[in-house]
């Protein structure tokens, strides 16, 4: 049957290693084309070793893709579903295949990304451009909107945020962290990146009830130390509010939809440890992972791009955003 005109749904990912033999031929993927050598992924892949060689990004998307298709099914929608990542198995290319081989015309695009940059939106589309220029009568694929300021992804941030205060016994006016990941300056500058962490911050933050400090930090930079990346870094704010008396802090993971590597090293791990070390006590929220109204904005977001609503809802000064992105949205960084 269908939604609308789209006959299947693709969810498209970053990807990740499934066990300790893919981590490096993973991050060769992802640094292609930067001549980053083996020496340096090898200290990256330290990290994955410390999971058992394994992202939890995968599983994660599973368990999204088939919460995705029960609401589907709840509102009466037989659409068949997929998953693809940029980065590694199952390639966007490979699942495009399968697409095809079940005679898929009409696909609508879920990507596992809130806001816009260059590396979280038009990255995405480029992948499913040259994806589609490999396959043979590949279907046709529009994705939904960007979602960072819809109302069901921040009000289920701040639900688990709310959550997160009240069973960690913190008051209202705990600090808020909101991290994200850091981009270099060159790449936040062709995209509005920063002004929607910044808006999002705030409506989370007035919607859980918080009073107290609130900011966004960034994490998880990476390449060499010359490179002007977006801060403040989590682990310089907090030793910043450490030395200002702070005790309490709470981090919300605002730029991640859920517990992939970089929240589960970057935060559960690293952060975690500087804040140990200061005699900081941090709590950290989760990300929207599968929460009920998430996946259900998600579907709502399938409607919309099908034509079967109208309403577009959008909290903050932004407004929705676009169906289809200009050509000047997000451009890559011009190199020097």
């Amino acid at each position: 049957m269908g939604v609308g005109r789209f006959d299947s749904l693709l969810l498209l990912s970053f990807g990740g290693p499934e066990g300790p033999d893919d981590v490096l031929p993973f991050l060769r993927q992802v640094t292609s084309g930067r001549g980053v050598p083996d020496e340096r992924l090898a200290l990256v892949a330290e990290q994955y070793a410390q999971f058992g060689g394994k992202s939890p990004i995968n599983d994660l998307n599973r368990q999204l893709l088939e919460a995705v298709q029960q609401e589907l099914a709840v509102r009466g929608h037989d659409l068949p579903a997929f998953w693809g990542n940029r980065n590694w198995h199952p390639f966007v290319s490979e699942t495009l295949d399968a697409m095809q081989s079940a005679e898929c015309r009409s696909t609508v695009c879920v990507v596992t990304s809130a806001f816009s940059s260059y590396s979280g939106c038009r990255q995405y589309s480029e992948d499913l451009d040259r994806a589609r220029a490999t396959v043979t009568d590949a279907p046709e694929i529009q994705r939904v909107r960007v979602f960072w300021n819809h109302p069901d992804f921040l009000g289920s941030a701040a639900e688990l945020l709310s959550d997160a205060r009240r069973e960690a016994n913190l008051s209202e006016s705990t600090p808020v962290l909101h991290s994200a990941h850091s981009l270099p300056l060159s790449m936040a500058a062709t995209s509005d990146y920063e002004q929607q962490l910044n808006e999002a911050a705030v409506i989370v933050n007035d919607l859980a009830g918080m009073d107290g400090l609130s900011e966004v930090v960034f994490q998880s930079r990476s390449g060499p130390a010359s490179v002007p990346w977006l801060s403040p870094d989590i682990g310089t704010r907090l030793r910043q509010l450490a030395a200002e008396g702070v005790t309490e802090v709470l981090v919300h993971p605002l730029g991640f939809v859920a517990d992939h590597m970089e929240v589960l090293f970057d935060l559960d791990t690293q952060a975690a440890g500087v804040a140990e070390e200061l005699g900081v006590r941090m709590v950290r929220t989760p990300t929207v992972g599968t929460h009920p109204r998430f996946v259900s904005m998600l579907v709502d977001l399938v409607e919309e791009a099908a034509g079967l609503r109208k309403d577009r809802p959008a909290l903050g000064t932004s407004g929705p955003r676009p169906d289809h992105c200009s050509m000047d949205c997000c451009p890559a960084p011009t190199l020097r």
